[in-house]
């Protein structure tokens, strides 16, 4: 049911090194209107997103929460997490055997994301 998503950001060249460092991407710049906006991957047909900076945007701590795929293991977006500026708010934590393991971050504008992994 979900095909997009927004993260906003008051900073967004930190936010933009902080997602490009923890999930090991490139993040294209874009804009809509008065709005930046920093474009996530994605496949075809994939649900996808972006960060956003503009008037109506302010980060947040509560909320929805929007959870990046971790797989195969999550451990490896987390050891990043620190040295690119946020933190780990809940650590790797398993949910139950068949659905696998979570955990919240705080990124560098105050936005909690998750992470989710099987391993």
């Amino acid at each position: 049911m979900i095909n997009w998503f927004e993260i906003p950001v008051t900073d967004f060249e930190r936010a933009k090194k902080f997602y490009e460092a923890i999930l090991d991407c490139e993040i294209k710049q874009g804009g809509f209107g008065a709005w930046k906006m920093g474009l996530f991957p994605s496949d075809t047909g994939m649900v996808s997103g972006a960060l956003i900076c503009g008037k109506g945007y302010e980060p947040s701590p509560v909320g929805a929460l929007v959870y990046f795929n971790g797989n195969p293991d999550l451990s490896v977006n987390l050891a990043r997490v620190e040295a690119a500026g946020g933190k780990v708010t809940v650590p790797k934590s398993q949910i139950s055997p068949e659905i696998g393991y979570w955990a919240c971050v705080q990124d560098t504008e105050g936005n909690r994301i998750a992470f989710h992994s099987q391993g």
